[in-house]
């Protein structure tokens, strides 16, 4: 297989495997990835696992048609991709070993040598010149081993990715990606979140066109959707709209209410529901749809004054890999003393940033009226936000969404006749409520400002303080002039006619504009509400919270100049033009404050 003209594929397929690090069900099996880059001087990356040693020199040897290679390149030592550095040695005994110094460790550790007359031991960000292709060395601690390092060819612009942007399944295996992309991500890199997203932090200045590695299907088509899952799927936000519910049942009558529960949540609007049984299904399978929606229902039975073992079992595949930011629902069933729900929520104390549903339901052996009216009221508080959205069950009129209002950050929507606009704003405040009239003040360069002129009308939407930043760069560090920031949005539309955002709010108003006020540089609209709705109770973004908790610390060690207080862009200078404006969020020389 070629990558690219100087790039070949000369891994394996496994369909042998059965359970892939010994607990992993695989029935489409695994490949064990490795690549050969063709230069002036040349390089294999990694090895495969034992046993396929013959038919992996095979394919080397097929490629290099007689040449002999010059580096062999270790980016991981966990034997499905380093157990044939010896035997690639024996072959080819004056190749060069490159690799960080704690793989070099772990190769003494494995072999016996570290081969220290053939190694060249490699940090961050160092430099290989193999003739026309540069590689760039960048170290990945803990993601997931500890002397993890991807490799950046500069010239065909790859990424040789380590096990990150990995699946399961063998290079023929006919699935979706994401499905098996993200059991294999929850699984194994699961619990090292933060470490993944310093490594999408240093990637970030990188131009990818390919990304190759170590399991799964070589990359080239639509990068940045797959870096937009690893950046949510490492930053613990859910991927998905819907609920899991994850139970066990001795006799059946928990099982009941769980499919009880399952069909009130889709007759309340929940856009799916997946139901995992789980002493019957594939535990990883489970954990990583858990991970994957925004909210959780654990059901389960009271088990020697305890919970059933899979429960436990479940609840700690969850902790292990720093389960947080989720709406947790608890079912418990016992014939005399319930004591599931207690055991479950103790067993999730070290989860981060869990809301508990107020509705919880207890079962008395078998559930009856009450515990099915109970088990109603919880699929109702679950489906809160997706009645909210929905245009026929809606309460428009929800009046207390203007109690959201603070001094918070805002997405206001607008459209210009053939495109949706949205602007991040801080300057929305309630005037009056008789009659409601809401002022919303924008700067008078925005294209917002402009496309509102024209049309009279709004939405605003308030932040909850679950958006991330990447909500902020795309409708704050943007124009709507020459961007189309819902080009990846499904849009959901208010009775106006304008996009209400689908996640991270907690209301919506829709705005007519009654007055305008002049203010020099911005303008002021005075509206009245036509539309109000209440999503979720989730707190408001305030911008204090914003500047504590959302946006990223500038990176300025080492920088002189002056530092955005809004986006933390750099200013690189003694001196701070006084009618400067930041090219990112467009804030004046104000918010700019020097870097000592």
């Amino acid at each position: 297989m070629n990558i690219t003209n100087d790039i070949r594929y000369v891994g394996v397929n496994d369909r042998k495997i059965d359970l892939f690090e010994g607990h992993y069900a695989v029935p489409d099996g695994i490949s064990y990835n490795s690549y050969v880059i063709l230069d002036e001087e040349t390089a294999v990356m990694d090895t495969v696992d034992a046993a396929f040693t013959h038919e992996w020199l095979d394919n080397i040897q097929a490629v290099l048609d007689g040449k002999a290679p010059d580096y062999l390149i270790i980016q991981h030592m966990e034997p499905d991709h380093s157990a044939n550095i010896q035997n690639f040695m024996k072959v080819y005994p004056k190749t060069t070993i490159v690799a960080t110094a704690k793989a070099f460790a772990m190769m003494k550790n494995f072999f016996g040598t570290d081969f220290e007359d053939r190694q060249i031991v490699v940090g961050d960000m160092n430099t290989l010149s193999l003739g026309k292709h540069t590689l760039t060395f960048v170290t990945a601690p803990m993601v997931h081993w500890p002397e993890v390092m991807l490799t950046y060819d500069s010239t065909d612009k790859v990424l040789f990715s380590a096990d990150a942007f990995g699946k399961f399944g063998d290079l023929n295996a006919n699935e979706p990606w994401d499905d098996e992309a993200c059991r294999y991500y929850i699984g194994i890199v699961g619990k090292y979140g933060a470490q993944v997203q310093s490594l999408l932090k240093k990637a970030g200045g990188l131009v990818i066109k390919t990304i190759c590695p170590l399991h799964g299907p070589v990359l080239s088509e639509n990068i940045e959707r797959y870096i937009r899952l690893y950046d949510t799927w490492s930053s613990y936000r859910p991927e998905k709209e819907g609920i899991v519910i994850a139970y066990t049942s001795v006799y059946g009558n928990t099982k009941k209410t769980v499919l009880r529960l399952a069909e009130k949540l889709k007759e309340n609007g929940c856009p799916s529901v997946s139901v995992f049984d789980l002493a019957r299904c594939d535990m990883a399978k489970a954990v990583a749809e858990a991970f994957r929606y925004g909210k959780l229902v654990l059901a389960t039975t009271t088990y020697n004054a305890e919970i059933f073992p899979y429960m436990r079992e479940f609840i700690s595949w969850l902790t292990e890999r720093g389960f947080k930011n989720r709406t947790v629902a608890l079912i418990e069933n016992g014939s005399w003393a319930p004591m599931a729900g207690k055991v479950m929520r103790a067993l999730l104390e070290p989860c981060k940033n869990l809301t508990f549903a107020e509705n919880s339901v207890t079962i008395n052996s078998a559930p009856n009226e009450m515990t099915n009216k109970k088990t109603d009221e919880l699929a109702k508080e679950l489906c809160r936000d997706y009645l909210a959205i929905q245009s026929e069950t809606a309460n428009k009129n929800d009046l207390s969404a203007l109690f959201k209002i603070g001094y918070g950050l805002y997405v206001v929507t607008s459209n210009d006749g053939k495109k949706d606009n949205g602007l991040i704003v801080n300057t929305v405040s309630q005037l009056t409520n008789t009659p409601n009239r809401i002022a919303v003040t924008i700067n008078k360069q925005n294209y917002s400002h402009h496309i509102i002129m024209q049309t009279g009308i709004m939405n605003v939407n308030c932040l909850s303080t679950e958006a991330p930043f990447s909500v902020f760069e795309n409708f704050g560090f943007q124009s709507g002039r020459n961007a189309d920031k819902f080009a990846d949005c499904e849009p959901l539309r208010s009775d106006n006619g304008l996009i209400f955002l689908r996640k991270y709010i907690n209301a919506f108003m829709s705005l007519k504009v009654e007055q305008y006020v002049d203010l020099d540089t911005h303008g002021m609209f005075i509206c009245s509400v036509t539309e109000a709705r209440v999503i979720n109770d989730a707190e408001t973004m305030t911008y204090t919270y914003y500047q504590n908790n959302v946006k990223p610390k500038p990176q300025t060690e080492g920088k002189k100049g002056f530092v955005c207080k809004i986006c933390g862009y750099v200013y690189d200078g003694d001196t701070l033009p006084e009618d400067f404006v930041c090219p990112l969020c467009k804030h004046g020389a104000t918010d700019f404050e020097e870097i000592k």
